[in-house]
């Protein structure tokens, strides 16, 4: 019989477990504390179990981790790990520190199946979606790697964005789980405003993620009309921006822990950067509550794009910002090694274009 391993359980789940091994609730708990606020997973070290059921936990269950393959620091202070899943599939995932914080941008699935052209991970090709462990095992590897632990208030990982390989919302019921767990006061004890899910527009999984969740959001917008997104964000043939900006609407409707959307836009020179593009942009999200992160684009052998110079991009950001959205220019961390915006790939060794190999394909999500 295979171990259950614990990284994949929320506290409901747990309690679960323990309750068909006829033990108390309350041991989830206290294995969770152990497990995210200690970093101990040997059970033998979980001392206020009694050696009975440490030796049960020990037969039936286990704690894996991701195998650390590369270790790229930047020399801005950022952090790039190749993150080992099994035989075949590798993912990436970045530490961004800043001052007063430190970000952890993790992934959700081995590639991407909707073929954003800007980026570079959908040129990978998609193997699969990454299971609830493999979703939190990142964020335990990695305060394990930066010695910080999790339970002191001085923890080095403040905030978590799920920015990295794949669409989050295309693997709804892991991402939503490993969320649980990471909002948990058992577990990574993060508050809902420093976890922030970006999606590039799955309306119907949006909808549903209010239902369940007070993460921030995130839309990978990058144009105001529907032609171009087209092109740039496939995703958009299926839902448009009027679906997409109306889900958005709801997300935040009376919901006082939601107070708006972050909108990124990748700044491609003479593309979508132009003063009129601004100014639809201003347009397009006056109704919406909204913060505009422009990106600079970070370029990879084979694309067909430029980044606009720092003046447009300065020019487009006034424009945008005097029209009462408040804009801001994210500063590109990492891009020495690959850990920028866009640049993630890891190592999808069966380079499967589009949704070929995906159980939950573009077509067949719910409407």
């Amino acid at each position: 019989m295979d171990k259950i391993n614990l990284l994949g359980l929320n506290r409901a789940d747990l309690e679960t477990l323990f309750d068909e091994m006829g033990e108390k609730s309350f041991r989830a708990s206290q294995v969770m504390k152990w497990l995210y606020h200690e970093g101990i997973h040997d059970f033998a070290e979980m001392t206020n179990l009694s050696k009975a059921l440490r030796e049960r936990l020990a037969e039936q269950a286990e704690v894996t981790l991701p195998e650390v393959i590369e270790d790229h620091p930047s020399v801005d202070g950022t952090r790039k790990w190749l993150f080992k899943l099994d035989e075949v599939n590798s993912i990436e995932t970045v530490y961004i520190p800043e001052e007063g914080r430190g970000t952890l941008c993790i992934s959700s699935q081995v590639g991407c199946t909707l073929s954003c052209s800007f980026c570079s991970t959908a040129r990978q090709g998609f193997n699969r979606n990454l299971s609830v462990a493999e979703i939190v095992g990142q964020v335990v590897l990695a305060a394990q790697l930066l010695g910080s632990p999790e339970s002191q208030a001085d923890r080095k990982i403040t905030n978590v964005v799920l920015m990295g390989m794949g669409e989050p919302l295309l693997n709804f019921d892991a991402v939503v789980k490993a969320m649980d767990i990471m909002l948990d006061d058992f577990g990574f004890g993060l508050s809902k405003r420093r976890i922030t899910l970006s999606t590039s527009g799955v309306v119907p999984m949006i909808r549903e993620l209010r239902k369940v969740s007070d993460v921030s959001l995130a839309i990978s917008l990058h144009a105001s009309n529907d032609k171009l997104r087209d092109q740039l964000v496939p995703i958009n043939k299926k839902y448009p921006i009027a679906e997409l900006l109306s889900a958005c609407r709801d997300y935040v409707k009376d919901k006082a822990g939601r107070t708006r959307i972050t909108f990124e836009y990748v700044m491609l020179a003479g593309v979508n950067d132009s003063d009129a593009d601004a100014r639809a942009l201003a347009k397009l999200l006056k109704k919406v509550p909204s913060k505009v992160n422009l990106i600079p684009f970070n370029p990879f052998p084979g694309s067909p794009y430029n980044c606009s110079s720092m003046n447009r991009i300065n020019r487009f950001r006034d424009i945008v910002h005097n029209a009462g959205i408040t804009t801001v220019t994210r500063k590109t961390r990492g891009d020495d090694i690959a850990a920028a915006c866009g640049q993630l790939v890891g190592e999808v060794n069966d380079r499967t274009r589009r949704s070929e190999r995906f159980d939950i394909s573009i077509e067949k999500v719910a409407s």
